[in-house]
């Protein structure tokens, strides 16, 4: 099939490949992004293997915390200067508060703030800011203890990350240092018990590929999995990583000594995962004459 420079373009900021080597793995894969990632892995050419970490979308995440309950919500605008907007910073507010009494996103839609419904307000203000706004996401969480952390605050309670902490025992500053490691870390589960084994396996195999292709023997290649897949599972779960406040302990012994268990934990950041098309500058400048 017919690689696009689009396509070319997009796996080289994904993996800091060369050009040719970039298009010869969409080449290999048919053009699927997420296998020619993993092709380029394998042959030692990928320096990162982040699929769409790029924050892409503007907007605010919200966090808010009652009676052992936590939400974050998710609400996206197109620009930036909108999540400085007093108008816009206040009915995050509410929907954060209307959260709390939802069980997922489209009864939060459904849910009323001050007369209408939350879908119905962020319509009404589309049209009084102009821009258009939608509300993406809401998670949830419960436990003895919530905590919550926002890393770059652009109002009280929310900014571009949010960061709940459920746990038992333990005290609130221990609380808020695993949320500000969360925020940091961005840990892709809890556990090894909580993490995909769909992830797990695929990581697994990548790694046998790359084990592979130094052309060792297959018994020094699985001693040498063992290895790489305890350093992988260390690194992407919560518990196994090191603690950046202190990291000569991991996060599951710093809760231990600290008295704590981290039971669960929400992380959203604004725009992530979201695919927006870049404009240059000067063909910013263009479409705001043309109107």
């Amino acid at each position: 099939m017919a690689i696009s420079a689009q396509q070319v373009k997009q796996l080289r900021e994904m993996t800091g490949a060369g050009m040719m080597d970039a298009k010869k793995a969409l080449t290999e894969t048919d053009g699927d992004m997420d296998a020619a990632i993993d092709w380029l892995r394998t042959k030692g050419l990928a320096k990162a293997a982040k699929k769409s970490g790029r924050t892409a979308a503007e907007g605010l995440v919200a966090v808010k915390v009652e009676g052992g309950t936590g939400v974050a919500v998710e609400v996206n605008s197109e620009t930036d200067f909108v999540g400085k907007n007093a108008e816009f910073q206040e009915m995050v507010g509410k929907i954060a508060d209307a959260a709390i009494g939802a069980d997922d996103v489209e009864a939060l839609k459904a849910a009323d703030i001050g007369g209408k419904t939350v879908a119905d307000t962020i319509t009404d203000k589309i049209a009084t800011i102009g821009e258009n706004m939608s509300l993406r996401r809401m998670e949830k969480i419960s436990g003895d203890t919530v905590v919550t952390y926002i890393h770059n605050a652009a109002a009280p309670g929310m900014g571009q990350i949010g960061v709940l902490v459920a746990m038992t025992g333990g005290d609130e500053a221990f609380g808020r240092q695993v949320a500000m490691h969360i925020a940091a870390a961005n840990p892709q589960s809890l556990s090894e018990a909580d993490l995909d084994p769909a992830v797990v396996e695929k990581e697994r195999q990548v790694q046998i590929d790359i084990a592979r292709e130094s052309g060792k023997p297959e018994q020094v290649i699985e001693k040498m999995i063992v290895g790489r897949m305890k350093k992988f599972l260390a690194e992407v779960t919560l518990l196994g990583q090191q603690f950046v406040v202190n990291p000569d302990l991991t996060v599951e012994k710093a809760a231990e000594e600290a008295g704590a268990t981290i039971t669960g934990y929400v992380r959203l950041q604004v725009g992530e995962g979201i695919e927006k098309e870049a404009e240059d500058f000067a063909a910013e400048v263009a479409k705001a004459v043309q109107g």
